[in-house]
């Protein structure tokens, strides 16, 4: 984290960070291991075990935006503390359920407590309009690590507990985070309005009939529904090669490890020598054949191995280059309109993944069900490719307090003429100036100076 950030923007950080992971650690827990136990459950088909994966994807979706809303009334802290409320009684659900039907409606109800949009509220509540990017980055690199983890621990906890235990483990799990909100997150002195990081209603169109941005979030959707599809068969694909569910760990393990090493130079490559199109579009490719080779060795546990390497770094990178995408094309000012978009999204490709890939299980060979998906990267392959070079801009906010419609104007041509400021755009009633810049070019000193203290 940035040295210049302050004390007390570096412990909100991180514990909003580690509110974040904890949760989503819970939600990835069951992955590795849910399809092996559902299947022993009575009357359980494959259609079922992936909407119980995918579900919460679903509420989730219909949600976060409404609670984000609700917490520019009612106040951050309270909506986080009913969110994680709502995210235990689902965990409790799921836990006493014998059935897969009572399993479904508590993965429902953990997609309900959706705090994902409220918790980034609360971070730019409590971090500087200058700080910002790197904080919301800091939350985004911690849910890769929880992903990391509940791959790694899920066989060992059901191993130890069973999937009845893992759901009570993650019931407190949420009850930490609830701890971690209380004792250690500051609250705001003041709660207001980020358009930066909370989705504008009036924007909305303007970002829907964006057809770079619609390329990316059909990408992100793409994305976790091959996430989520892989985890209704993968499971039991292990389990097929003579490996045990105990040791699915053990193919996790490096195969995340490898996949992140070998992510790290092509996410160099692609921003230090702006080559972030070819780094992407070429992932894109990856996975795509990913879902090939699947069709091939899906039998075979050395090749399942090299294949879930070459998906999960190609996961890796797009997951990574997706927001930076997103932050590269859009207008400053609707950066959180975009991302609200896109998040949503998101979440819809998990449900769809875990809804149509137990039907297809149900109803298709592996081999046509991966074809399938093949096809279906084979779409976002075109979308890549025919994709526009992307600016290499970032966005920078700086507050400027209160001014008029004749000193912003002052102000606008004052900060284009500082070499790297591509476009300024102030918001007077924001208090912000909301700015695309190259940061090769731009002194962020000088740029900084217009900046004024918050009251």
């Amino acid at each position: 984290m940035d040295q210049s950030m302050t004390r007390s923007e570096k412990k909100a950080v991180t514990a909003l960070a580690s509110i974040m992971a904890t949760r989503m650690l819970g939600l990835f827990l069951i992955l590795p291991v849910f399809a092996l136990y559902a299947h022993d459950l009575p009357n359980v088909t494959s259609l079922e075990v992936g909407i119980a994966i995918g579900i919460y994807g679903l509420t989730q979706a219909i949600f976060q935006i409404p609670m984000g809303m609700l917490s520019d009334r009612w106040g951050r802290k309270p909506v986080i503390i009913i969110g994680l409320l709502i995210f235990i009684a689902g965990s409790i659900v799921a836990a006493l359920s014998e059935s897969i039907t009572g399993i479904i409606i508590g993965r429902a109800l953990q997609g309900v407590g959706a705090i994902a949009s409220v918790v980034l509220a609360m971070t730019a509540d409590l971090t500087s309009e200058e700080h910002r990017t790197k904080a919301m980055a800091t939350i985004g690199i911690s849910i890769g690590i929880s992903f990391i983890f509940a791959l790694m621990l899920g066989p060992i906890l059901h191993q130890w507990i069973g999937m009845q235990g893992i759901f009570w483990f993650i019931a407190l799990l949420a009850l930490l985070a609830i701890a971690i909100l209380y004792l250690v997150v500051p609250t705001p002195k003041h709660t207001c309005f980020h358009r930066d990081a909370e989705p504008v209603p009036t924007q909305f169109k303007k970002v829907l009939v964006d057809t770079q941005l619609l390329r990316l979030d059909i990408g992100i959707l793409i994305l976790h529904f091959l996430l989520a599809a892989l985890f209704v068969e993968l499971p039991i694909l292990l389990v097929k090669t003579q490996l045990d569910a105990i040791h699915h760990w053990q193919v996790y393990l490096p195969v995340l490890t490898v996949a992140m090493v070998l992510m790290i130079p092509f996410i160099i490559y692609a921003e230090k020598f702006r080559h972030l199109k070819l780094i992407f579009a070429s992932s894109v490719v990856g996975l795509c054949l990913s879902q090939l080779g699947f069709v091939y060795f899906y039998q075979h546990l050395f090749g399942m191995v090299c294949l879930l390497i070459l998906f999960f770094t190609a996961f890796n990178i797009l997951e990574a280059s997706l927001p930076s995408l997103v932050s590269k094309f859009v207008s400053p000012e609707s950066k959180g309109t975009a991302m609200g978009v896109y998040t949503t999204a998101q979440f819809l490709g998990t449900f769809l993944g875990g809804l149509v890939g137990g039907w297809l299980h149900t109803h298709y060979a592996i081999e046509m069900v991966f074809s399938l998906y093949a096809a279906l990267a084979l779409i976002w392959v075109i979308l890549a490719a025919t994709m526009q070079k992307p600016p290499y801009l970032i966005n920078h906010l700086l507050y400027i307090g209160n001014i008029d419609a004749q000193q912003a104007i002052q102000l606008t041509q004052r900060l284009r003429k500082i070499p790297g400021v591509a476009e300024v755009i102030i918001i007077i009633e924001d208090g912000i100036a909301y700015l695309k810049v190259d940061k090769k070019l731009v002194d962020f000193v000088t740029l900084n100076q217009f900046s004024v203290v918050h009251e």
